[in-house]
């Protein structure tokens, strides 16, 4: 009786144990069906258990203290169960290293020519990424009331609303009240601080006890309130230890947390170098609160709201002055004060214009930069459904649908714009396209405060010029967000080999194996594939299923005459077991070959449909009209070169035929990175095959026969 496989769990647990425990794990990676240890001490490893495991379809021991385990199409899901072991909460533990080392990975850090923006990017994206679950679902239900509102089912600003919307509007203010907070926390653990003592110094000055203090009504003594004439807002100062404090709603901001957070991780760590490691739990928490609770209510919330008013100030004078280029520079200037909170202050102004004069000059060319904003997310969606990246295909949807119907910006540059800095450059053409057109057509205006959506189109006036400059800022954005890609080259790669890889291993866990084995090949990242037990069931399903439609090319195959395999590339045939890989030298990706190529151009040894293409260009699977399953592998880990001097000529499912050409292979290049050149073609499915007989020790051209196939 068949032992049945281990759950995950029992896998993961098993494989932790046999690589040495968690304490020998330097490091752990996977690609697309292989993990990838750094091992403190390789010799720790009991190879023959894991070779034993179920769910374990071959080791392979590197130099270095390297070992690899080939998982096949589920490896994803595998590698998550490791890392969510109790034992490896710290991820690995590595080893001390050289100063070498130290200065190579300091070095490293610095990826583009400015390290301090990429850095700063990082900041802000980080802190907000893990908060666009809670800002979609808060977001969308913005745009759902923006709607009823639109169609007049009940008035979004209304001061008498009843219990029902203001319940209503509760369950989405929850997140933009409360957003500062959630900014600290997220801001504390990216600088590695204790992020709740972040998010503690930033609740002080938001709890019940401080708000109280804030208005002309406030019956707490040493309260003086004042009116800014220039933004109509009341402020308000608080005599606090003899001191003036101002006080501010800090509800919304973003610009405090992460100013004060930045601060707070310097004084953090310094506490800890004075205070022993066994007191400081009590003492490192208590003096950061004691210090920057009162340093961000004097000062640093006053800055933040500061910055916002005198922005301001300053706007409405460059309207009053030259507001042709305050049309233009409104629409570039807010994709830099949106993710710092400065904007808000703003809509105090938007007020006071239409309270004072009837009407507001900002919000016109603002829309411009919403749109441009929303387009640039289009383009993003459009690419993720062209690059079947279903998270940011998820993502970019209800990021469009709250900028669209709700006029939010934040879901699109929270989750996806402050995340590819390549996304920014391009959305601020859109930006300035549309605010040229607002300023050379005389300006945008509006008599109520609306959020800039599709909505609220109406409300705009002329709204003709207001439509022709959000639709060309929309389409600009996406237009060259969507040529250009919001990726590089690079990230595109490794996106595309953990999209193959997460479909797989996606086919698998549905037990649907024969869309695994579709995907097999697509996963495979350097020479790795979902092995022959996976391919089995699925090439009997589809070679029984293509009987009918192709009995004459299944016909020499069936007759015992045998089916050629034409060589991919010319070159000198070898056997696979003088590959360097022991993958393939053992068979376990099927019978084949391997050819020592004389030039870089690779075609398809058979007709049928390329079933994948692998993103860096080194693999391809093809399948023919009887069943028959194809791999051709490029070079040995060549998956490591990222695609770099791979031209790849084709797409998956293309239907090719022998002789077409795959892919341009710069042959030098892999040599310079140090990779085996070998070219490689397997029978995948061999093991539902009479026999797959290779042809080796000669010279061929391509297109020549050198594996035969019989049924």
């Amino acid at each position: 009786m068949n032992t049945p496989a281990p759950g995950p769990d029992a896998l993961a647990e098993k494989i932790l144990r046999d690589v040495g425990g968690p304490e020998n794990i330097e490091s752990l990676t996977h690609c697309a069906t292989r993990l990838r240890f750094q091992l403190h001490d390789g010799e720790k490893v009991d190879q023959a258990a894991l070779d034993a495991l179920d769910g374990v379809m071959g080791t392979v021991p590197q130099s270095g203290d390297r070992f690899q385990i080939v998982i096949g199409g589920a490896v994803a899901n595998v590698y998550a169960r490791i890392m969510n072991q109790p034992s490896m909460g710290g991820g690995g533990k590595p080893r001390p290293q050289s100063d070498a080392e130290v200065k190579a990975a300091i070095r490293a850090k610095s990826r583009g020519r400015f390290a301090w923006l990429d850095n700063f990017f990082e900041y802000l994206s980080d802190s907000f990424r893990p908060l666009m679950g809670v800002l979609l679902g808060a977001s969308l239900i913005i745009a759902i009331a923006s709607v009823l509102d639109a169609v007049g089912v009940i008035d979004f600003r209304a001061t008498d609303k009843s219990a029902t919307w203001v319940f209503v509007d509760a369950m989405w203010r929850s997140v933009l009240h409360f957003l500062p907070i959630m900014v600290a926390y997220n801001a504390a653990k990216k600088l590695q601080i204790d992020p709740w003592v972040g998010a503690a110094v930033m609740a002080a000055v938001m709890t019940p006890n401080f708000t109280s203090m804030i208005g002309a009504d406030s019956k707490i003594p040493g309260i003086t309130c004042t009116t800014n004439a220039t933004l109509g807002a009341e402020q308000c100062v608080a005599s606090v230890f003899g001191l003036p404090m101002q006080l501010n709603d800090y509800s919304g901001q973003v610009f405090v947390p992460l100013l004060m957070v930045a601060l707070l991780a310097l004084l953090y760590k310094g506490l800890q170098r004075i205070f022993p490691e066994n007191v400081q739990l009590v003492f490192v928490p208590f003096f950061s609160m004691l210090i920057m609770i009162p340093v961000t209510a004097f000062l640093i919330g006053p800055l933040g709201v500061w910055a916002g008013n005198g922005i301001g100030a300053g706007l409405a004078w460059l309207n009053g002055n030259a507001p042709i280029i305050f049309a233009i520079f409104i629409p570039l200037l807010y994709p830099f004060l949106v993710p710092l909170g400065l904007h808000w202050p703003l809509n105090a102004l938007m007020l006071q214009n239409i309270n004072t004069i009837g009407y507001d000059f900002i919000q016109g060319p603002m829309g411009t930069w919403n749109f441009a904003c929303f387009g640039a997310t289009a383009g993003v969606l459009l690419l993720s459904i062209r690059h079947r990246e279903q998270i940011m295909r998820q993502t970019a949807t209800g990021a469009l649908a709250a900028g669209l119907f709700g006029g939010i910006s934040e879901p699109s540059l929270y989750g996806i714009h402050l995340r590819f800095k390549r996304i920014y450059p391009r959305m601020l053409v859109g930006c300035l396209v549309g605010g040229v057109i607002v300023g050379v057509l005389g300006g945008v205006d509006t008599g109520v405060f609306a959020f800039t959506s599709l909505l609220t189109i109406p409300v705009f006036s002329p709204m003709g010029t207001y439509v022709i400059a959000i639709a060309a800022s929309f389409v600009t954005s996406m237009a060259l967000v969507y040529l250009s890609d919001y990726r590089t080259p690079e990230q595109r790669a490794q996106a595309n080999a953990e999209r193959d890889a997460a479909e797989a291993a996606a086919a698998a866990a549905r037990g649907e194996a024969a869309a695994a084995d579709d995907r097999a090949v697509a996963a495979a990242d350097d020479r790795e594939l979902v092995g022959v037990g996976a391919a089995a069931g699925a090439v009997g399903a589809s070679a029984g299923s293509a009987t009918g439609s192709a009995a004459a090319a299944a016909a020499p195959a069936a007759a015992g005459a045998g089916f050629e395999l034409a060589a991919p590339v010319a070159g000198r045939v070898i056997g696979l077991d003088e590959v360097r890989d022991p993958v393939f030298a053992s068979r376990a990706l099927g019978e084949g070959v391997g050819i020592e190529p004389a030039d870089g151009h690779v075609v398809s040894p058979v007709d049928g449909e390329l079933i994948t293409v692998v993103g860096t260009g080194h693999a391809f699977g093809i399948r023919t009209v009887d069943g028959i399953e194809v791999l051709i592998h490029i070079g040995i880990d060549t998956v490591q070169m990222k695609g770099k001097g791979f031209d790849v000529r084709v797409e998956s499912g293309q239907q090719v035929s022998a002789g077409d050409h795959l892919v341009e292979v710069d042959l030098d290049a892999v040599r310079a990175a140090e990779h085996p050149t070998v070219t490689l073609m397997t029978v995948t499915n061999t093991a539902d095959l009479a026999s797959v007989e290779p042809h080796t020790g000669q010279d061929v051209a391509a297109g020549a026969p050198v594996v035969t196939v019989r049924r």
